[in-house]
């Protein structure tokens, strides 16, 4: 098989996904120093869970991400530690850190499709968020 595929004990796998996740009323919340923060938080993250975010992008109300995970994990259960984990963080960020859940800051659901063979056209459109939603 050619390096296109994983390894995993006992299985090879090609397991891509595009993840869109909204801040909770979708705010103008993700801009400045939570953005940077953001960005290194959400890829640390995505490590502790053994997948890698390829490529991505943080609008000031949305993020976009093509990301590696591998079978052994369920796609919800990942994107939901990323989004419980970074919650915490960026109220941390913002000064409150005794006990705080972060349940206000992402939005209850998030969007995802199967990349498949198309990944270039997909973090070509990821590439691109920016210069779309500036002509709005």
């Amino acid at each position: 098989m050619s390096n296109l595929y994983q390894s995993l004990s006992h299985s090879k796998w090609n397991c891509k996904y595009h993840v869109i996740i909204v801040p909770k009323k979708r705010k103008n919340v993700i801009y400045g120093k939570i953005r940077e923060e953001l960005a290194k938080m959400l890829r640390e993250l995505a490590e502790h869970k053994e997948s890698k975010i390829t490529e991505g992008n943080l609008s000031k109300d949305h993020v976009h991400m093509c990301i590696e995970i591998p079978p052994k994990y369920a796609v919800a259960s990942v994107i939901g530690y990323m989004k419980g984990k970074s919650a915490i963080g960026v109220a941390r960020m913002q000064g409150k850190d005794r006990n705080y859940t972060g349940a206000h800051f992402w939005s209850r659901g998030y969007a995802v499709s199967t990349v498949g063979f198309d990944e270039e056209i997909i973090k070509k459109y990821i590439r691109e968020q920016n210069e779309e939603d500036s002509k709005y």
